[in-house]
Parts: structure tokens; sequence; C-alpha cells
């Protein structure tokens, strides 16, 4: 087992050191690419492991004759392990969808369950979101293959912002549309009409994705001292 540990750090090593590396230095690969060699990379570690794990399990005839009398009641035995790795085989699985389908790949700006971040790693079972406060949240690859995922990255490499102003119910919807326009150069559009008020949605120019929150807080910011400025909502005294 030990053999096989070793073998597998220095077969991780010489991909990770020269291929992986190498590859991005002198050809600039892709991020399906970079997101492929990574699970590879992995599979064929755990893949070391496993066979030296049965090696060495195999020179154990005490061990030989325990599973002679397991594969004797092997339904049962199925049924137990299958039931005990049901979450982590489903992750696994999950996995391989996803570095085969790819609907995010490492350097990828993705929203899951409320979450934005860069895509940091995807593992054999989870994949690690770097958010903008460079918190690290790991997401099981079964959640992200059956969960509704927004990226923002995965045809260009900037995203438009998109801002929500929200105006009192007595304020004049249209007068607000016009100077939100003059005063960013963007159009502005009526998102949500409810009882307590107006939500207005002001767009921008694309950036990239390190500078939306920045570039949105800056937006939003103009957009209210405008309408501030116009009389269009009002700041209440304490």
């Amino acid at each position: 087992m030990l053999v096989a540990f070793v073998i597998a750090t220095i077969v991780d090593r010489v991909l990770r050191g020269r291929i992986v590396r190498a590859t991005v230095k002198r050809t600039g690969i892709s991020r399906e690419a970079d997101t492929r060699l990574r699970f590879v990379r992995r599979m064929i570690y755990a893949t070391i492991l496993l066979i030296g794990a049965a090696v060495a399990l195999s020179y154990f005839a005490s061990i030989a004759r325990l599973a002679a009398s397991l594969l004797a009641s092997g339904v049962i035995a199925a049924a137990v392990v299958g039931f005990a790795a049901r979450q982590v085989l489903a992750n696994f699985v999950a996995g391989i969808m996803l570095a085969v389908t790819q609907p995010l790949r490492v350097g990828d700006w993705v929203t899951f369950e409320g979450n934005y971040g860069v895509v940091e790693d995807v593992r054999l079972n989870f994949t690690i979101l770097r958010t903008l406060s460079d918190q690290r949240i790991v997401i099981p690859n079964e959640k992200l293959a059956t969960g509704v995922l927004r990226n923002d990255t995965l045809a260009i490499d900037v995203v438009g912002l998109d801002v929500a102003i929200w105006l009192p119910p007595a304020a004049d919807v249209e007068r607000a549309i016009a100077a939100l326009k003059d005063e960013t150069g963007q159009d502005a559009s009526v998102a949500e009409a409810v009882p307590w008020g107006t939500r207005l949605a002001v767009g921008g120019d694309p950036v990239p994705p390190p500078q939306k929150a920045a570039r949105e807080a800056d937006l939003r910011r103009q957009c209210l001292k405008r309408l501030r400025e116009d009389g269009l909502i009002q700041v209440e005294e304490p």
C-alpha cells in the first residue's frame, strides 16, 4: 500500500508539473482542457491507490477467507455497501458528468444558490468556489449537477451590470426612467410593480467578473443620488 501511495504521488506530480503547468504556460490551455486534465489526474491517482489496496489485501489469507464468506452472501453485502456509499458514488458520477459536459470550468464566474464567485477547482466529489471576499465554498458535485447554475463566463469573459432601484408607490416612474437614462447613458426598465413600490432595472456596460460587485455598487449609488436630486425619492429625517 505504501508503494502504491508513493507511485500515485509521483505520477500525480509528473502530470501536474509537466502536463498541466507546461501546457498552461506554453500553449494557453483552454478552460475546458484544464478542467478535464485536473479531473483525469485525480482519477489516475485514485485508481493507483485502489489497485495498491487490492494487491495488499490479496496477500492476507484471513482477508481472502473473509472475502469468500462475504461473496457467499453477495446480495446482502452489495446492498450494505451500496447504501453506505450511495452519496459518495453519486458525487463521483456527477463529477464525471461535470468534467464531460462542462456547464462550469476552472476559472468561470458562476452563481449557485446565492453564492457568486470563481470556480477554483473541480475535484472528484466536490467543486471549490472562491467568492469575492476570498472565501472558499465547497459544493458537492451532485448538487451542482442537479441544481440551477448561472455561469456568467461560459460564452464570454465579461458580464453586464444589473442593479435594482426601488421607487415609492407615488413616484413618477416615467420621469425616473428618463432621469436614470440621462444620468447613466443606459436604458432603465420596470422590472416589478407591487403595492409598496416599483422596482427599476438599470444595466451597465460589461466588465470583467471580479469588478462586477464594485461597479454595480457605484452604479447603484449614482442612480440613487440622481433620483434624490430630482425629488423622486426622499430621505427620511431621523
